[in-house]
């Protein structure tokens, strides 16, 4: 296949995937609808691999007995569909990657601006997901990463998207593999922990419940529990990328470990902010609605460094991370 084809392949595959994740979406949606009126005790009873891992021993709603066991079927049947296919556009989006490597020349990893981080970002987002379904019973946060994937793609392809070009000069070095890679799990697990702590404020707020979506969703120490534990994982890869692995390509793309770069900056601040939610979370107690709101701070200053620096920062030494590349020279700020 030629460049272009490779190429154009990606795109297709973009675009396919956000379809299938809209699909994912509708059959999420359809389960949580028909939530409403089903205890998830009724779905584990109805067999529902998907829909029944996370049960509350709750009753179902008394909407008769041949009813409420249809409802049940239905969560279990269109939780078990939009599990499947997000898988597929996990795959799809995977390919398209792939693609993106391959159309240029000589072949690259799909890194080299913002459109690429981004699309980049998103599958290790939904990779994750996957990974963590089971272990963490996650099937409730279904809808809400479809969402944000979806989002985040359409986002990429309307404003971001740009050609494929060779890398630059300060890209083309082994070090952006190791610095991008850890960074990237880094920022997938940060965003499923401050899902996770957004559902907490949101069930600390509105209460237990005994039917509906927010039934499904685990109990407030669980909550914080596997908020923790993705917090606990995602610091020391951020750790690595951002004060280790970032400063020796910087030394080795620029001569210097730190140029105070925006871009730089910001991480050093998400770090801050993480370390400050772990240290208080060990020391001082800190747990429930404090950790999660802290949480909540520290994905926001990741996002905003992801994508926010790009757009109000004219002094970037990461002018490539943009969806048009381009290098800038130490000398040239």
């Amino acid at each position: 296949m030629t460049n272009s084809a490779w190429e154009t392949l990606s795109d297709q595959a973009v675009a396919v995937a956000g379809v299938v994740y809209f699909l994912a979406l509708l059959a999420h949606l359809v389960e949580w609808a028909s939530l409403r009126e089903v205890a998830p005790a009724s779905v584990a009873a109805a067999g529902g691999a998907a829909g029944g891992e996370v049960g509350t021993g709750a009753v179902a709603v008394d909407t008769g007995p041949d009813r409420t066991a249809e409802r049940a079927r239905r969560v279990a049947l269109f939780g078990r569909l939009g599990l499947l296919l997000t898988g597929l556009a996990c795959a799809v989006h995977f390919v398209a990657l792939l693609g993106r490597g391959l159309a240029a020349d000589p072949n690259r990893v799909p890194w080299g601006n913002m459109y690429e981080f981004t699309v980049s970002g998103t599958f290790v987002v939904t990779l994750m997901y996957l990974v963590l379904h089971r272990r963490f019973a996650l099937a409730w946060m279904a809808p809400i990463v479809t969402g944000f994937v979806l989002t985040t793609l359409m986002i990429a392809v309307i404003w971001l998207h740009s050609e494929v070009t060779p890398l630059t000069e300060a890209l083309n070095s082994y070090w952006l593999v190791i610095h991008v890679v850890s960074a990237v799990i880094a920022t997938g697990a940060f965003t499923l922990g401050g899902i996770l702590s957004a559902a907490y404020l949101v069930k600390d707020r509105r209460g237990e419940a005994t039917s509906g979506p927010l039934a499904r969703v685990p109990s407030l120490p669980t909550l914080d529990r596997i908020s923790y534990r993705i917090h606990a994982f995602a610091f020391p890869v951020w750790t690595f990328a951002v004060l280790i692995t970032g400063p020796i390509w910087a030394h080795e793309a620029w001569s210097s470990y730190w140029n105070w770069d925006p871009k730089e900056v910001w991480a050093f601040i998400t770090w801050v902010v993480y370390a400050a939610y772990l240290h208080a979370r060990s020391t001082a107690g800190w747990k429930g609605r404090n950790a999660a709101i802290l949480a909540l701070v520290g994905v926001a200053t990741l996002w905003f460094n992801f994508v926010g620096i790009n757009f109000f920062s004219t002094t970037t030494q990461h002018g490539y991370a943009e969806s048009a590349p381009a290098f800038v020279e130490p000398g040239e700020r």
